[in-house]
């Protein structure tokens, strides 16, 4: 193929399933992301696309191009670096998905030295606390909190984030101090619920009991889907919550809020590094992993 790019623009609207999602995400036209695949069926000598007013999909061919496809980008960019003496001559685009709370309290903080070391690397952070779908949302790597669920993604763990009880000051002189299980009941402690998707049953106060991983049912009236917004809650006192270390260091530190019950901790959360195939990731890709890997390492067990 004489232009990589169309080979790329190829790769992408086939991992996206739509023309328009990947011009978007590219920075493109439309027209030309509908162009460069004619061009290229009309090159190799047939369908690689199945296209519907619904979807797009990959032809039986246009899989087995597009394993190529990915396979020869990643090697055209190891042949463009073979005699680089640093990584800072690396140059593309990086898309990636964060959540919300490590966004901005671990990697945005650290970012301005990794873009000064790769200047020629444009990053696209998507920051969200849902679970985006890394092919059809164009990503080149995601990083997961919590368990990862589909088989066909593969999955690097990082590490545990040990998790901390805490309330707020204003709080616990309204309620008192709980140093037991029994002292959340009969001191008529409140938590404040989160769960992923409202309306969903809300996470109960976990602890550990010895053997295994124990849910106790605390009331608590306010609901929340906001990593920000529960750390937000415990600061103004509206109940005991239970989060990463490291998005609430800051606040255990400045006195916003206050550790409780350091020995009854809630189960720690696995922490990954999630792509969609281990095989042909870029070379920039691999770097930016391995930097979120170091950046992190200090909040994970």
């Amino acid at each position: 193929m004489q232009n990589l790019d169309n080979l790329a623009i190829f790769i992408r609207i086939s991992e996206m399933g739509s023309f328009t999602g990947a011009a978007e995400s590219l920075g493109i036209q439309k027209g030309r992301a509908s162009n460069v695949v004619r061009q290229l069926e009309a090159q190799v000598g047939t369908r690689l696309l199945h296209r519907s007013t619904r979807k797009v999909q990959l032809t039986e061919n246009g899989r087995n191009f597009y394993l190529r496809a990915c396979a020869l980008l990643a090697d055209a960019e190891e042949l463009n670096l073979m005699f680089a003496k640093d990584d800072a001559l690396l140059e593309g685009r990086i898309r990636a998905d964060l959540p919300t709370e490590f966004a901005r309290a671990n990697i945005i903080p650290e970012l301005p030295k990794f873009m000064e070391k790769y200047p020629g690397i444009e990053l696209e952070i998507s920051s969200t606390d849902r679970r985006v779908d890394l092919i059809k949302e164009g990503m080149d790597c995601v990083l997961r909190v919590g368990g990862v669920l589909d088989d066909t993604l593969v999955a690097r763990h990082l590490g545990d984030l040990k998790m901390v009880n805490a309330a707020s000051p204003e709080y616990l002189k309204q309620y008192g101090v709980p140093h037991t299980l029994e002292d959340l009941i009969s001191q008529g402690h409140r938590i404040v619920h989160y769960t992923p998707t409202l309306g969903n049953r809300p996470f109960g106060w976990e602890y550990y009991d010895g053997q295994s991983y124990q849910s106790l049912d605390l009331p608590g009236s306010l609901r929340v889907n906001n990593v920000q917004t529960y750390h937000g809650a415990g600061i103004a006192g509206l109940g005991l919550i239970q989060a990463g270390l490291s998005s609430l260091k800051p606040f255990l530190s400045d006195g916003s809020l206050v550790e409780v019950l350091p020995s009854l901790q809630s189960e720690p959360l696995p922490v990954s590094i999630v792509v969609a195939h281990r095989q042909n990731l870029s070379r920039r890709v691999r770097i930016f992993i391995s930097w979120i890997e170091e950046v992190l390492t200090p909040y994970l067990d």
